[in-house]
């Protein structure tokens, strides 16, 4: 059984992020956005916490360490908000 590794293209290239949106460019050109909502941690933080990042996860990750947020670039493309704990399940 074989497993396949991420794509190298999907790595990051840079990360911006406004008051709603959070956006991720891959080194293959594609970019991600995805609402902020989606993401409790960095809807709530400071701009100065939003833009203090780093690539993590070998490239693939993204690392906020002021609010101890990881996201990958896997959980990006899928579309996969962050848990919401607390709440009841449908």
């Amino acid at each position: 059984m074989s497993t396949s590794g991420p794509n190298p293209g999907e790595a990051v290239k840079a990360v911006r992020l406004d008051s709603d949106t959070l956006t991720v460019d891959l080194r293959d050109g594609r970019t991600i956005s995805v609402p902020l909502a989606w993401y409790s941690r960095l809807l709530h933080a400071t701009p100065e916490q939003r833009a203090r990042w780093e690539v993590a996860g070998g490239g693939f990750g993204i690392h906020w360490p002021d609010i101890d947020e990881d996201l990958s670039t896997d959980g990006l493309l899928r579309g996969a908000p962050a848990p919401r704990y607390g709440t009841p399940a449908a």
